[in-house]
């Protein structure tokens, strides 16, 4: 498909004009997830698993049946291991929560890498806190990049859980997550991929990768804000105690104990983003209808053009892996003697939609640096 045919699909792009370079915050939203999402309140809007008419028991088979896409999507090897959360942040708390202060003992190690996003960060701050464990780090060299010399002498023995983003949300850089994840095992423990910058721009078997979690937000996959996905080995989540309590995720509630729902329902609790749901199965119907390849093929097109091009200007410090076939849709730059959000706004100005951090020179050196 060209690239202004699927311009055309984006309602918010014909009634602005702007160009929208901030997916990686948030995507904006094709005319076919907005319908869909439209069509679920006007024509089956129910509360899913609360009522035994009709209504409800559509709104159910159809929340249902995005579960069973989502599980396709990604090769689950079962529905049940499928859970919604509001997004990949909160999908990340339940892990850190449920599994790691339940499994976490003293002196035992979690390892995640530098360029981890905050979520995948302070969950684990507080958790290796609580439980007199220890956080360790993997860092980057000089090309942004993970070196298999840092992974073999960051995870040791003593690591029980490793947490790495498949796609990093500041440089672009692609992790050998399949390598981390392989010599991890190999040292017993168990490994959480947030996948919330890959899965827009590739596919993902999880089976494949082995990955014992894996985690991703809609809202960065053109479905809507608020909606996200767990997927986790059934084994592992059978054992996790839950994160919420209340809702659908009860079995039978006496006066002084309760038992809980299997999975998935053991997790979600509450009445849940049907509507989010909804959008998400719609927004990997409109992915599935481009196709990876073509996503991959106008990306690498795209990026290839502008690394050519922004090398081109001696004013701007560019933060990105030599290595093309090791780097995503992210492009990260300075321009010399000028703060990042006045380069925003003064891009706004013009309408150009950038996300602004402070320097990220200062951020690199002091944060991402060994």
């Amino acid at each position: 498909m060209d690239i202004k045919e699927i311009k055309k699909d984006f309602p918010i792009l014909e009634n602005r004009k702007i160009t929208y370079l901030d997916s990686g915050a948030t995507t904006q939203k094709p005319r076919y997830v907005i319908e869909k999402i439209e069509e679920f309140y006007k024509k089956y809007n129910a509360n899913p698993h609360r009522g035994a008419y009709s209504l409800s028991v559509e709104a159910t088979e159809r929340y249902e049946n995005t579960r069973t896409k989502i599980a396709k999507f990604i090769n689950a090897k079962h529905t049940e291991e499928i859970i919604f959360s509001k997004n990949a942040t909160e999908s990340l708390n339940l892990i850190a929560y449920s599994y790691g202060m339940e499994n976490l003992k003293k002196d035992d190690e979690v390892v995640i890498s530098i360029m981890e996003h905050h979520s995948n960060l302070v969950p684990w701050q507080k958790v290796t806190k609580n439980t007199n464990s220890l956080l360790n780090y993997m860092y980057i060299n000089d090309n942004y990049e993970i070196s298999d010399k840092e992974i073999e002498e960051k995870i040791t023995d003593k690591t029980r859980i490793v947490g790495i983003t498949h796609v990093s949300n500041v440089l672009g850089t692609i992790n050998n997550i399949k390598k981390i994840i392989k010599y991890a095992h190999s040292k017993g423990a168990i490994v959480i991929v947030d996948a919330s910058q890959s899965i827009p721009h590739m596919k993902i078997d999880v089976q494949d990768l082995n990955c014992d979690f894996l985690v991703f937000s809609g809202h960065k996959m053109l479905a809507p804000l608020g909606i996200g996905v767990l997927y986790g080995k059934k084994e592992l989540l059978n054992k996790m105690s839950p994160f919420l309590m209340g809702g659908d995720m009860i079995e039978y509630v006496y006066e002084q104990e309760t038992t809980f729902a299997p999975l998935p329902n053991k997790f979600e609790a509450g009445t849940q983003n049907v509507e989010g749901v909804i959008g998400l199965g719609a927004a990997i119907d409109y992915i599935e209808s481009i196709g990876y390849d073509n996503i991959e093929k106008q990306e690498k097109e795209v990026i290839s053009y502008a690394r050519e091009e922004l090398s081109k200007l001696d004013f701007l410090e560019i933060y990105i892996t030599p290595n093309e076939e090791n780097h995503s849709g992210v492009i990260s730059f300075n321009i010399k003697g000028v703060h990042p959000h006045d380069v925003a706004s003064i891009l706004d100005a013009n309408g150009v939609c950038v996300r602004s951090r402070k320097p990220l020179c200062t951020t690199i050196n002091e944060i991402y640096g060994n």
